[in-house]
């Protein structure tokens, strides 16, 4: 069977695609991918939005660009918006007065949760009424991204819970609510419709996300156990969730074509050979694409431009090992370092000299 290409061109073009996550363990450079591929996706739809649902947000750091909850045009882009959402921050907007911290809060807080899909939900609600092609999640590490997509059956439990609680005990709510004085918002029906407007708006779009016409999941992470063990879990978690995953992206790769001379660094490479060897075993059916260590870092739009060649095109090292070019380099650096070291002795000499 022939592998799939190692690129990421299969998602650019699906026209159809209106979801596309992009997760993995922390640490990984998810942000620096989902920031290339909503670059990249910029090239080929009408409007594209890159959102941050990782607590700890980075796409103000890779963009070189301030952003907040609000969708941001991203700097030298006519088509591109990012936002940076935080759940918990949303969370306690919500719960700006003790009434509703009193009693919605403790209600949520029953199902483990439910708070953050309350959230999520009024960030989704909020997308829908946006007219974008296609929206860029730039998740957080695997267990928040895994959390996240079990919010429906949060919510639905909490639906219920919320619902026995009012056959349980009636209008007791209601007269907690008059009794306090909190005013018709935190009454329980109230609270039920908010609920049960949540619901509606996340059930449609999970509808949505187990399409793998309209989403698609890119795993992102790195050539050594933890981070293979980390996306094994992962795709087998998309996979309960019916959620399309058909990209994993490698980063950080030393390749073993490159002229290394490095004792440690041909170590590494070794080692990552070996778990590239069992991604590729494992996932015989995916996108592989791998993309190399750098000596710098990835930021500011221009080196994401730059660097997003490699998601189209697997990369080459710019010397082979063996080769009349590599060695021709290798004999210049040796040379410049024996004439570095020669005048560093001549220095030595000289200050022994005086002394």
């Amino acid at each position: 069977m022939e592998m799939p290409e190692g690129s990421v061109r299969n998602v650019l073009e699906q026209e159809t695609l209106k979801w596309v996550f992009v997760g993995g363990k922390g640490g990984v450079g998810k942000t620096t991918c989902s920031s290339i591929i909503s670059i990249l996706l910029a090239s080929v739809r009408q409007s594209v939005l890159v959102i941050s649902t990782d607590p700890a947000h980075n796409l103000s750091d890779a963009f070189q660009q301030r952003f907040t909850k609000i969708p941001t045009l991203v700097n030298g882009f006519t088509n591109l918006y990012a936002m940076e959402v935080d759940p918990k921050v949303e969370n306690d907007e919500l719960a700006n007065d003790d009434g509703m911290d009193g009693i919605l809060s403790e209600l949520t807080n029953a199902i483990p949760g439910v708070d953050e899909a309350m959230s999520f939900a009024e960030m989704l609600k909020l997308v829908q009424t946006m007219d974008y092609s296609v929206i860029v999640f730039d998740t957080a590490p695997t267990g928040h991204t895994l959390r996240l997509l079990q919010f429906p059956s949060t919510l639905e439990k909490g639906l219920e819970k919320m619902m026995s609680l009012k056959n349980k005990f009636g209008g007791l709510i209601n007269q907690a609510t008059r009794l306090f004085g909190l005013g018709d918002e935190f009454s329980e029906d109230a609270m039920l419709g908010k609920l049960e407007g949540m619901k509606d708006v996340i059930e449609k779009v999970n509808r949505q996300f187990k399409d793998p016409d309209m989403t698609t999941f890119v795993c992102v992470c790195i050539p050594e156990f933890l981070s293979l063990y980390e996306t094994e879990r992962l795709v087998q978690e998309l996979a309960k969730f019916d959620i399309d995953a058909h990209n994993i992206i490698i980063n950080q790769v030393l390749f073993d074509e490159e002229a290394v001379e490095s004792k440690l660094l041909k170590s590494r490479i070794k080692m990552q050979q070996k778990y590239i060897d069992q991604f590729y075993m494992l996932y015989e059916d995916f996108n592989i694409t791998k993309l190399p260590l750098l000596p710098q870092e990835v930021t500011g739009v221009q080196a994401l431009k730059n660097f997003s060649q490699h998601f189209l095109t697997p990369y080459k090292p710019r010397l082979i090992k063996g080769t009349v070019e590599e060695l021709e380099e290798r004999v210049s650096i040796l040379k410049s370092q024996l004439r570095e070291a020669e005048s560093e002795l001549d220095r030595l000499r000289k200050g022994k000299q005086k002394v």
